[in-house]
């Protein structure tokens, strides 16, 4: 698929496409954009079911909503928050299906994902302030 881009065009969207992957970059925010994309919830919804705390929790929101990814409605005292960039939609489609499969995958471990050329495999796990985050490497298969 790449082959037929011109590089150039690669090259400029190279940046944009990383700043917007960042936004999945942790755990908590991945959460959060995971359980937003299965509807609109409020923020008490959201901490409430989260466990989030009020800080961490408007801090991230406040991020996401400054990239354009959510979006906010007020309904009384309540603020509702939904998906705003089909992109998001997008991107989590994806990330529930290899991740979060209702049926096993034969082909896949919860440690390593196989692909035709490709294969992810455990580098190392580290945990910091409540979130942890598995790092992999490629190799050849």
């Amino acid at each position: 698929m790449s082959q037929h881009l011109p590089l150039e065009m690669m090259q400029e969207r190279s940046a944009e496409a990383a700043e917007f992957m960042r936004l999945f970059s942790t755990p908590s925010r991945l959460m959060l954009l995971c359980f937003i994309a299965g509807g609109e919830r409020s923020v008490g919804e959201i901490q409430d079911e989260l466990g989030f705390k009020q800080p961490a929790l408007s801090q991230q929101l406040a991020e996401l909503r400054t990239a354009g990814v959510v979006k906010t409605r007020r309904e009384s005292r309540q603020i509702f928050y939904s998906i705003a960039d089909d992109r998001v939609s997008a991107v989590m489609q994806t990330l529930f299906s290899l991740f979060c499969p209702t049926e096993p995958q034969p082909h896949a471990s919860p440690r390593s994902i196989q692909t035709k050329d490709m294969a992810v495999v455990p580098e190392r796990a580290s945990a910091q302030a409540d979130e942890s985050a598995q790092w992999a490497r490629l190799d050849p298969v």
